[in-house]
Order: structure tokens, then C-alpha cells, then sequence
């Protein structure tokens, strides 16, 4: 065991009476079992048994032996241990069990692993490119400061100052010659480059400055210091992007620290290429538990760019920048998960040029501008991430990206919720849109998503907009208690609206306006405050399979020449008229049901054409015809 070189009480330490209190010599008996004085005897170890007729008999102990292993209290033996280092304490284990015992204390190896790690909960890194911390009293091993200790021991330091100390004083840290330590991260990343060290490197509490880091090998960077960690080590430029991944770095760590990028001039052009983080072509670090932050107004504080660049980034805190808060271009991709995005004066996150990374269970937040914007080619995979009180929409698609969007939440945006103009495209899948300021769903400009199995609803306007020549599938939704209609398509848009539920909608169900068209089918359209479906101003939508009842007005709605054609649907209970015709509309009824309806099947104010209609069980009159002009070739089954 390692014994303190100076100090008060060296020269009568418990480490120099142990030494004294030897096993007796050995007996006649014992030497002829083969039985010799080792070198382990001699700092007091267990002698070895004699075997006799194939049994084990232990040795006699001396006297003081026997009162230091059996005798001397516990906290006496603890108060001894608490001077010994780690590999002092695990030779001391080896004495007797009762020592092993003792010598494994977690309050002994706390305030080793403390003085070292200075972490005050155990880091535990069961294996490469993880870490994690745990309470002592939850984990399932008995002594885990021990169980991390053995996990972090061989590593380089960086602890301003400290150095010098260490090495100056081998006695009082002896032992511990596979442990390194540095005043600079980048002396430490010159170590691992002339193999010093395995590559494991702690940065200790403070505040590093304008250090160039350059990873090109696939360090294991982490801080380490009391509380919550990657608040108290702090790293950051003022000049240049504060850490560089370049090709060499796959399986690179970098972990529990804070990361900032703060220029002395925040707009200058040429920071655009300037970033907290810079992950390049043909590289995969992971980058864990850490706080990013750019004061810089151009550019973004994460840049995974190029093909090839593929990092994994959690639980890391992606927040308060001045400028775009993660940004993934040129065909790159990564695992982004667990992530807080939020505050960022431009887009949470941007997506452009091909880049398609897998984005999962983030929340992204008040930002102020648009949470999510995918843009010139971006795509990726969205799933269980929250979305929500971003200025302008929680998720914009442009320009023919082609996300895909699962299973999120995307609410209480200050405008939209999902917005994709520009020929954007992208799958909607089975998210949650609701508590919008405007419309749920945005679709304009040529795109063309799809948006299935969503839920849209309690919209401060509409559910889902189409308008400006938009298109897209719009399937399998429900879409309910949104304040205007469920679904409003104008202006020459042109969806397919299918296999939807809209009902209770505070305005109608279904809006098509200023030539709008679409095929709209096999939805039910419900229990909404006015008519379940209007047509209007030179519209011309197809209506084929629908179930529209149950309407506090009219069920369906053609006026200010609206068209379009109503075939095969079910259309009753509706508090007035099953179907409304007036100024100068003329659509093509043809084999619907409308029935049950309180104020009449049909009513006809101008121009209506129907053929083959079934209409039964009104309450009052059946088809009821106001100002007629020209009424073509209807006949009913029911009248």
C-alpha cells in the first residue's frame, strides 16, 4: 500500500506498525505443506493455507494482526482507509473480508472519486460513447462511485493550474500515473495525437476562451465538475467556430458541457461560416448533454453539413441563439433526439439541399420565427417531437422538400401550424394540430403533401387551408372544433379530400370558394354550426360518397354560382334544407340520399340541375323551387 512521503505523523503511520507485526516463523508442520513467507504476508495479507489430507486449516495470526483485522473498531479502520487512494484501498480489500468490506465503503470512494471527477452524482460509462449519471441510493450496484471510478480512471485531465501541482508531488499521488493532466483542452488533444492516452478527456470547471479544437480522431471529450455539469465548464470562441468535427472524428464524444460561439462583432458576414458546432463531410461524433449558444446574428449554432456528416446529437439544450438554431445541409444526415430547441431568433431548425436526418422527441419552442423550416430539397424523418408557440408556424415546408412528419404535436402556433407553399411537399402522419392562431394545415403555391391521420382541431381559425393553387392528399383526418371551416379550399386549388371526419366545427364543415375545386369523398361531415359543405363564387368541386347529417343548417350549400357536381351521398338530419341551390348555381345532383331534414330535401333558389335524387322523411316540403329560371329532368323515388 502506498504510504504518504510527508505530512505530520509519517513516521508512525498505521502503514509502518503493519509492516512491523509479521507472520511467525514458520513451523516444522508448515514447511513441510510447502508453505513460504510471501511478499503478500508481509504487508499483512491472509497466509496461505496448508493442506492436509485434502482440507484447508488457516495459519494462526499474530497478535496484532489479529487485532487489526478482527479487533479495531469500524470507524477506526474507516478513518485509516479514508487516507488511502484508490489502489490502496483495493489492496486492502484484499486482506480479509471484513476489509473488503470496509475498503468498499461509498462514502470512502465518494470523496475519492469527488476529489478526482468532482462529480457529485456517479458518471456511470458502461460502454463507448455513453454516459449518464445516477443517484447513489437508486442504482443497482452497491457502491457505484467505486463502479464509475473503475469506468473513468484511465483519462487526461484538464484543470488550469493544477498540473503543475500533480506533478511536483508523486508521493501524494502515487499511484495514479495512468491519470494525465493539462492546463489546455488543446495540449490535451496533442496528447492523444502523440498517444499518451486512450483518447478519455475530463475538462474541469471554468471558462476555456478562443482554444482552437479540431477534432479529427475519436476523442472522449467530457466535463467534469460538481452540480449540474455542463453549466460549470463552459467553452467558447470569440473568432472561430468554437469546435471543428472534421473526417477522422467518427464515434468522437463530446458530452456535459457548454458550448458557446460569441463574436465581439455579431453580424459580420464572414461568421456565417462560424458556428458553436461544425460537424463536416465523413464524420459521426456524438454530442450529448450540452448547452449551445450563439450570440452571432448570421449563420447557425449547429452546422452538420456535406455528405457523409452523420452525428448524433441528445439531450443537448439548443437554445437563446441570435441566429438558426440547428441547420443540416448539402446531403447530410445524423440521429437528433431529446433536444431542447428553443427562443432561436431564426428557425429551431432548417433543413435544406438534400439533408435527411432523423429527428426525434425534441421539443421545439418560442422560437421567434418558425420552428421547424425544410426547404430547396430538405427532407427528413419527425417523429414524437413537440412543436408549439413559434412565431410564424410550427413546421414550414418549401421548395420541393419532402419531409415526413409522425406522431408530433404541433399547437399554439402564433400563426400556423404546419405551412407548406412553393411546391413543397412531405407526409403529415398521425400528429397532433391544434390551438393554432391560424389554420391547423397551410397548403398553397403548387405543393403538394399529404396529411393523414391527423388530428386537427380547436383552431383559432380553420383546420386545414388550400388555397393558391395547392393540392395534396388530405386523408383519414379528424378535423373538429376549429372556430371557420374544417376544410377551405379556394383559388384554383385542386386536393383530395377522402375518408375524413370534420364535425363540430364552430363554421361550416367544408369550404370551397373563388374557383376552387378538388375531389372530395367518402368523408362524414357532421354535427358543425352552419352548412355541412358550401360551394360558392364560380366553384366546382366533386362531392361522391360523403356522409353529410346532422348540420345545425343546411347540409349542403351552392350559392354565388357555385358548381360542381353531388353524387352518391348520404345527406340528412340537418337543421333547414338537406340541399340549398340559389344566385345563379347550377350544380349535377345526381343518386343521393337527403333525407330527414326539418326544413325541406332540397331547396332551389336559381338554376339547379338534379338527376336521380332519393329523397324521403322530410319533415316539411320536399323540394321547394324560388325564382326558377330552368329546372332540367328531375324526378324522385320519394316525394
Amino acid at each position: 500500500m502506498a504510504v504518504e512521503e510527508s505530512g505530520p505523523g509519517a513516521q508512525n503511520s498505521p502503514y509502518q506498525l503493519r509492516r512491523k507485526s509479521l507472520v511467525p516463523k514458520r513451523t516444522a508442520a508448515a514447511s513441510a505443506t510447502g508453505a513460504s513467507t510471501s511478499s503478500t504476508e508481509a504487508f499483512g495479507h491472509r497466509a496461505k493455507r496448508a493442506r492436509v489430507s485434502g482440507k484447508s486449516h488457516d495459519l494462526p495470526a499474530a497478535p496484532a494482526e489479529q487485532y487489526l483485522q478482527q479487533k479495531l473498531p469500524d470507524e477506526v479502520v474507516l478513518k485509516i482507509f479514508s487516507y488511502l487512494l484508490e489502489q490502496d484501498l483495493c489492496q486492502a480489500a484484499c486482506v480479509c473480508k471484513r476489509f473488503s468490506q470496509l475498503a468498499n465503503d461509498p462514502i470512502l470512494w465518494k470523496r475519492l472519486y469527488m476529489e478526482v471527477f468532482e462529480y457529485t452524482r456517479p458518471m456511470m460509462h458502461p460502454e463507448p460513447g455513453r454516459f449518464y449519471q445516477v443517484s447513489p441510493e437508486e442504482h443497482e450496484h452497491p457502491n457505484p462511485w467505486k463502479e464509475s471510478f473503475q469506468q473513468l480512471y484511465k483519462g487526461a485531465h484538464v484543470k488550469p493550474g493544477f498540473a503543475e501541482h500533480f506533478y511536483s508531488n508523486p508521493g501524494r499521488y502515487k499511484g495514479r500515473e495512468n491519470m494525465l493532466y493539462y492546463d489546455t483542452i488543446e495540449d490535451a488533444l496533442g496528447g492523444v495525437q502523440e498517444a499518451h492516452f486512450d483518447g478519455l478527456i475530463f475538462v474541469h470547471s471554468g471558462i476555456y476562451t478562443d482554444e482552437w479544437i479540431y477534432i479529427e480522431s475519436p476523442i472522449t471529450m467530457i466535463g467534469a465538475a460538481p452540480g449540474k455539469v455542463a453549466d460549470k465548464v463552459v467553452i467558447e470562441n470569440t473568432r472561430d467556430s468554437t469546435f471543428v468535427f472534421m473526417e477522422g472524428s467518427e464515434d468522437a464524444y463530446v458530452g456535459y458541457m457548454t458550448i458557446r460561439f460569441n463574436p465581439d462583432d455579431k453580424s459580420a458576414q464572414h461568421h456565417n461560416a462560424h458556428h458553436c458546432l461544425e460537424i463536416t463531410v465523413n464524420c459521426s461524433p456524438n454530442i450529448d448533454h450540452c448547452i449551445i449558444r450563439s450570440t452571432c446574428t448570421v449563420g447557425s449554432a449547429v452546422c452538420v453539413s456535406g455528405q457523409g456528416a452523420c452525428p448524433t446529437i441528445k439531450h443537448c439544450n439548443i437554445s437563446d441563439c441570435e441566429n438558426v438554431g440547428l441547420y443540416i445541409t448539402d446531403h447530410a444526415q445524423g440521429i437528433y433526439e431529446d433536444n431542447e430547441i428553443s427562443n432561436n431568433a431564426l428557425a429551431g431548425i432548417w433543413v435544406k439541399n438534400h439533408g435527411n436526418p432523423i429527428i426525434r422527441r425534441n421539443h421545439i419552442h418560442h422560437g421567434r420565427d418558425v420552428g421547424v423550416f425544410t426547404f430547396d430539397h430538405g427532407m427528413g424523418y419527425f417523429e414524437s417531437c413537440n412543436i408549439h408557440r413559434n412565431r410564424i408556424a410550427g413546421f414550414e415546408v418549401k421548395a420541393y422538400a419532402n419531409p415526413t412528419v409522425v406522431r408530433c404535436e404541433i399547437h399554439h402556433g402564433q400563426t400556423g401550424g404546419i405551412y407548406v407553399h412553393e411546391k413543397g411537399r412531405g407526409q403529415f402522419i398521425e400528429n397532433k394540430i391544434y390551438a393554432n392562431n391560424f389554420a391547423g394545415v397551410w397548403i398553397t403555391s403548387n405543393s403538394d403533401p399529404t396529411i393523414r391521420g391527423n388530428a386537427i382541431f380547436n383552431g383559432n381559425q380553420g383546420g386545414v387551408y388550400i388555397f393558391g393553387d395547392g393540392r395534396g392528399l388530405i386523408e383519414g383526418n379528424d378535423i373538429y372544433g376549429n372556430a371557420l371551416a374544417g376544410i377551405q379550399i379556394r383559388t384554383n386549388s385542386c386536393p383530395i379530400v377522402r375518408q375524413n371526419k370534420i364535425h363540430d366545427g364552430q363554421h361550416g364543415g367544408i369550404y370551397v370558394h373563388e374557383k376552387g375545386q378538388g375531389v372530395i369523398e367518402e368523408n362524414e361531415v357532421y354535427s358543425n354550426t352552419l352548412a355541412g359543405v358550401w360551394v360558392t363564387t364560380g366553384s366546382t368541386p366533386v362531392l361522391r360518397r360523403n356522409r353529410i347529417h346532422s348540420g345545425k343548417q343546411v347540409g349542403v350549400y351552392f350559392y354565388d354560382n357555385g358548381h360542381g357536381v353531388l353524387e352518391d351521398n348520404d345527406i340528412y338530419n340537418h337543421m333547414y334544407s338537406g340541399v340549398q341551390i340559389r344566385t345563379g348555381s347550377n350544380p349535377k345532383i345526381r343518386r343521393n340520399k337527403i333525407w330527414g331534414g326539418q326544413n325541406g330535401g332540397i331547396l332551389v333558389y336559381n338554376s339547379g340541375a338534379f338527376l336521380g335524387v332519393s329523397i324521403m322523411e322530410n319533415i316539411t316540403i320536399t323540394i321547394f323551387l324560388v325564382n326558377i329560371e330552368r329546372l332540367n329532368d328531375y324526378s324522385n323515388d320519394y316525394v
